[in-house]
Formats: C-alpha cells, sequence, structure tokens
C-alpha cells in the first residue's frame, strides 16, 4: 500500500502524557504544538482517555495540526467499531486524523480487559480483513485516511505495509528504522517514536530517562526486539545499562536531539514522534518550543 492521506510532516510530537492534564490544558497543549508547526501529535490508549473522544476534543481546539493515535488498542474495540471511529473523524477533520492501531500488551489486553492474548499478529491480520469489510452507512471522508501499525518485529513489519499504510515503531533505535525500511520497502509511511530528555547533566539525564523507560524494559515485545538487536539481559538490570538507556532516550541539547532525530530520518524514516521525558506532569511548553527552534 501508499502512505496515508494524512500529512503528518517530518517531525511531530509524542505525548501520551495527555491524559494527565485536564481537557482545557490538554487543547492549549495541542494549541502550542499547531502553533510552533510540529506535524502532529500522537496520543495513546492504555487505561486512560478514550483516543477517538480524546482526539475529537483536540482537534476540535485546532484549525490545521494532525492527530494519530500511537496507539488504539485492537481488543478495545471490534474491527466495524474502529472504521466507524476513525471516518468519523476523518469526515469531521479532513486530513487530520491518522489512525493508529496496534496490538498493545499481554498484561493490558488478558490481564486488565480479558481477552485472548495467544496469537495477536495473526488477531491483527484477521482484524484488518474484518476492517475492509465492515459497514459505514454514514457520511465518510472524500479520502481513504490510511492506517498505520505499530509494528516491531519483521512479520508485523511486512504486514504494516502490504495491509496498511505504514508503522509507528515505539520504543526502538535508529538502527531498528534502518531494518524497518528494507523490510517494509520504499512506498508505506515509517514513523518512528523517539524519547528525549533535554539536559545536557549525564546522571541527571539518565535518571530521568530510566524512570520514563521503567515500564517499557521488560515487556516481551520491546524487550525481545531490542535483544535482536544487540543487547543482552545485563542490558535490562537496574533500570537498563547506561548502552540501552543512551540508544532509547536521547539526551543533551535541542541540537543533540536534531542529531537523533536526523539518524531516523536518514534510515529512511518518514516522520519522527518525539517523546519528551521529564520529571513529574506539568506540560513540557518550554521543551517543545526548544525543540521547534532546531528541528522546524
Amino acid at each position: 500500500m501508499t502512505r496515508p492521506s494524512v500529512e503528518i510532516g517530518r517531525v511531530g510530537i509524542w505525548f501520551g502524557l495527555v491524559d494527565a492534564l485536564p481537557t482545557p490544558e490538554a487543547q492549549r497543549a495541542v494549541r502550542i504544538l499547531e502553533e510552533l508547526g510540529f506535524g502532529a501529535m500522537w496520543i495513546a490508549e492504555a487505561v486512560g482517555r478514550d483516543p477517538f473522544a480524546s482526539a475529537a476534543i483536540l482537534l476540535s481546539a485546532t484549525e490545521t495540526l494532525p492527530i494519530a493515535t500511537g496507539i488504539a488498542n485492537i481488543y478495545a474495540r471490534d474491527p466495524m467499531t474502529m472504521v466507524a471511529g476513525q471516518k468519523t473523524l476523518a469526515e469531521a477533520f479532513p486530513g487530520r486524523f491518522l489512525l493508529g492501531m496496534g496490538v498493545s500488551h499481554g498484561h493490558l489486553v488478558a490481564g486488565i480487559r480479558k481477552h485472548d492474548y495467544s496469537k495477536p499478529y495473526s488477531y491483527m491480520a484477521e482484524y484488518l480483513e474484518r476492517m475492509d469489510r465492515s459497514h459505514f452507512m454514514a457520511v465518510g471522508p472524500e479520502n481513504d485516511p490510511g492506517r498505520v501499525l505499530a509494528a516491531l518485529g519483521p512479520k508485523m513489519l511486512e504486514l504494516s505495509a502490504s495491509s496498511a499504510n505504514g508503522s509507528h515503531p515505539y520504543f526502538t533505535t535508529p538502527d531498528h528504522t534502518a531494518s524497518a525500511r528494507q523490510i517494509m520497502g520504499p512506498d508505506a509511511l515509517l514513523a518512528p517514536e523517539q524519547m528525549a530528555v533535554l539536559s545536557t547533566d549525564a546522571d541527571e539525564a539518565r535518571r530521568i530517562a530510566r524512570a520514563g523507560m521503567k515500564i517499557y524494559l521488560n515487556l516481551p515485545n520491546y524487550k525481545n526486539n531490542l535483544l535482536n538487536f544487540g543487547f543482552v539481559e545485563a542490558d535490562f538490570e537496574e533500570g537498563g545499562s547506561d548502552r540501552l538507556v543512551d540508544a532509547i532516550t536521547v539526551w543533551g541539547t535541542p541540537d543533540d536531539v536534531a542529531e537523533r532525530v536526523a539518524q531516523h530520518h536518514d534510515a529512511g524514516a518518514d516522520h519522527v514522534a518525539i517523546q519528551i521525558l521529564q520529571d513529574g506532569f506539568d506540560l513540557p511548553e518550554a521543551h517543545w518550543r526548544d525543540l521547534a527552534g532546531v528541528l522546524l
């Protein structure tokens, strides 16, 4: 398949902590990103706000900035409901909603939602086929907005290129980006997420990075992927080795972040979604402005 019709630019912001903000503050956040000129804002789904309702609220507060889901959990709604949510937003906000979908993780799917998580790849492949056959008897968007998949391994990356319009890898490195582009071919969208800490103090930056990475280090999807890229079990001990922390999270000046973003682009990424890590849940407005000055 070709890239989505939604244009998200070269650099966006991944902001899962939007759920920690009251709605008026979340709307202010998306207006700031629109003012600065970022290509998109990515929002997550776990155990917080519904991503489609949240996207509608954020889109209605802005005029041009696209909202992308990174990602909507396919176990949270059936394929017809996923299509209905996508097309409802795509028609209401033309060219501004990009659906990112994923299989999430076992503890969220089997543990919390009580669904069978034994065959996530097969479930995704069938899910996409059912989406394509779904009925939507309402006014829809003029153009198919497309869809991207959370993909790490070769099979899911191949599926993201053959049955979707690209992939949104998370918790990865530029080496993974290069591998993903080779697997996916030249036509599909490749939009990795990149964690960043704006601090030049190595100890402080790595402390913040480890706090942000902690929840992901032992999730099998992420850990197994990193093991396939040369990391070893020891890298996952005690909050992550310096080698692992520095590979996953770029820290330093805005120029250092720009260099890492360039590495992803050089490796084949079309778009890089930057996630600022910091202490607390305050809006990272100053960091966004600093990055906009060198990236946009």
